[in-house]
Formats: structure tokens, sequence, C-alpha cells
């Protein structure tokens, strides 16, 4: 590695097992990028499920930190740096720790370089993964203090399953406000009988409920609700949102380690509202760098879902604070905002 760049892959602990439609995991693999010394960071990590190698990962901020140009010393300036080839979240690592570090050198937090409204503290869902319908109930019962819940469904042929779930649920949660993610679980078909069954449930939205490429299969799933239909694995390129507006679908699931980063974000952001489309912010399971970095755009957002930090036992950095309702307070300093905790 050279100095100029390095990068240290972290083994992030999940407080509870993690279980969605496409597998479990306890543990999630994260890269925290660091730019000259701790002038900038950075952090690229992506789910099993979308089959990205880290190596490919690795390679390319190698070839990276092999570049003789200087670093970008304004935001315009980055998206040269960018190898729009290389895989989405080592690209999301360089863009974050590139803003990160000329928000330091600049004295300005992230969102003033974006020209993007200052965010201002707003609660997050917390996420319940899929169990049994009385292990999701307790784990419901256990927040009472949290008021959004994502519950995790979809799992391959458990779609009665998924209905007893959710009664579970908000019999014991009947004051909250339940948002649904299928993880691309369910066929079109059965996700329109599916939804008919669980609107009964009161439900503020539903996420991914068909295949990543199946957009008019989300729209017509759309088509046949009010519920809003938010898409997550579907958005991974500008054109996308295009695509799912067509549709219908009504709202979209920004996640920077999908996209590419700030840069791009941004854009995608702006087009889904261009389209009169809501934006949920989203993330993967990160350290507080990336959902930092993304804090900086909650002014321009509908809803959030950064609640990992919460989800994780050794997160290495402060500068997030989440209050008993899940109220994210965004960080208040330079940059992304953030700062080492002290035992590491």
């Amino acid at each position: 590695m050279n100095k100029r760049l390095t990068w240290t892959e972290l083994t992030l602990n999940l407080k509870n097992p993690f279980t969605v439609s496409y597998g479990s995991s306890t543990t999630r693999t994260a890269y925290w990028i660091r730019l000259d010394n701790d002038e900038g960071w950075g952090e690229g990590t992506i789910p099993f499920y979308y089959g990205i190698d880290f190596k490919t990962m690795t390679d390319y901020w190698d070839r990276a930190a092999q570049k003789q140009e200087p670093f970008p010393e304004s935001i315009e300036e980055i998206p040269q740096w960018i190898d729009k080839t290389a895989p989405s979240p080592a690209q999301t690592a360089l863009d974050i720790a590139f803003y990160d570090r000329i928000g330091k050198q600049q004295h300005k937090p992230i969102y003033e370089l974006l020209g993007v409204p200052k965010p201002q503290p707003m609660i997050t869902s917390y996420t319940i993964s899929i169990d049994t319908p009385e292990a999701m109930a307790a784990m419901a019962d256990s927040i009472q203090n949290y008021p959004y819940i994502k519950i995790k469904l979809g799992a391959p042929g458990e779609e009665d399953l998924d209905e007893k779930r959710l009664k579970a649920i908000r019999a014991v949660r009947p004051d909250a406000r339940l948002r649904i993610d299928a993880n691309a679980g369910w066929k079109a078909d059965d996700a329109i009988r599916l939804v008919k069954r669980l609107e009964k449930f009161n439900l503020e939205l539903i996420e991914q409920p068909t295949a990543k490429k199946d957009f008019q299969g989300m729209g017509r799933v759309q088509s046949e609700t009010a519920i809003p239909i938010v898409a997550d694995e579907s958005v991974q390129t500008i054109e996308d949102i295009d695509r799912l507006h067509a549709a219908g679908v009504q709202g979209i699931n920004l996640k920077l380690m999908k996209c590419g980063g700030l840069t791009n974000g941004l854009l995608m952001l702006k087009k889904a509202k261009s389209y009169g489309m809501k934006v949920m912010l989203g993330c993967m399971v990160e350290t507080s760098v990336g959902v930092g970095a993304m804090t900086h755009l909650m002014g321009l957002a509908d809803w959030i879902d950064l609640d990992t930090p919460m989800l994780i036992s050794n997160d290495p950095f402060r500068g997030l604070h989440y209050t008993d309702q899940a109220e994210l307070i965004p960080p208040t300093g330079f940059g992304i905002g953030l700062e080492l905790k002290s035992d590491r």
C-alpha cells in the first residue's frame, strides 16, 4: 500500500444475526480508506449477494494510490479521479474520502461543499431481520421507543409466514409506523396478492418487492396499491431512476455504496425529485463513516434508513448520535465530521 492511500479491512460484528431474503450473517466486512495520514476518510462495503469480489476493490485502490496526480482540491475535480469501471463501493470509498479531505482543508462540512440544505435531525427506521413471528414480535416489543420499524420479509416460499410475522409485530406495536422490505424476494404476481393481504396492517411503504431488473413488475405492484413502493436493489444508476419512474414506482432507496458516492448520489437524488418521487436515504451494514457521509444529504430526504451503526457492536468512529427515539443527529465537524474513538 502507498502511504498516500491506505486501507484497513474491518470485520463488523452484528449485535444480532441479520437475515434477509438472500441469507443470514453475523458479521460483515468493510474497508476503511485513509488519505495522506488521515486527511480524508472513506468507506467501502457491499453485501455478499451483490457478487462483488473485495479483491477487485482493493486492486482499484492500489491502482489509484500509484497515480502521480495531486489529489482533488475542489469537489469539481473529484470525478476525474474516479474510475467508473471499478466496483461501485470502491468508487464510493474514494469519493467520500476526497469530500472529507476537501471539507477539512476548507473548514466546511460536506453539505456546504455540495450546496444542499443543512441536515436536521431525523428519525431513522430500525431494522428487524427475518426470524420466527414470535422472535420478530419480541424484538419489536423491546424497542417500544422507536417509532419507525423496518421489517425484513421475502424469504423464499414463506409468503404465508410473512403475513404471520407482520401480524405478530403489529399486535405488540399498534403505534409503530411499519415499513416492509422484501429484498427482491417475491415475483410480481405473488407480490400483488401478498400486498393485498398485508394492507390491513397499515404499512407506510413497501421496499423492493420484486427482482432487481423487474422494473415493470414493480410498477404493476404499485398500480395495485396506494402504499408507496420504494425501489432499492433496482436503483444502481441514474438510468434506473428513469425506468422506475416510467413504470410508476413512487420512491427510491438511495445508497452510496450502490451509486458510486456522493457525486453520483446527489445527481440521482435530484433526478428522482424532478420526477416527484420520494427519496429514502439508506445504507448497507456500514460504520459511521459511510453513514456519516450520507447524513449530509438528509436535508433533501423524505425518509432515512440509516440505522446500521446501531446494529453493530464495534463501530470504530464517533460523531453520529442516536437519541433514545432513534433520532439521528448529524455530525457537526468539517468534512464528514467524525473522529476515531479513543479506545481504538
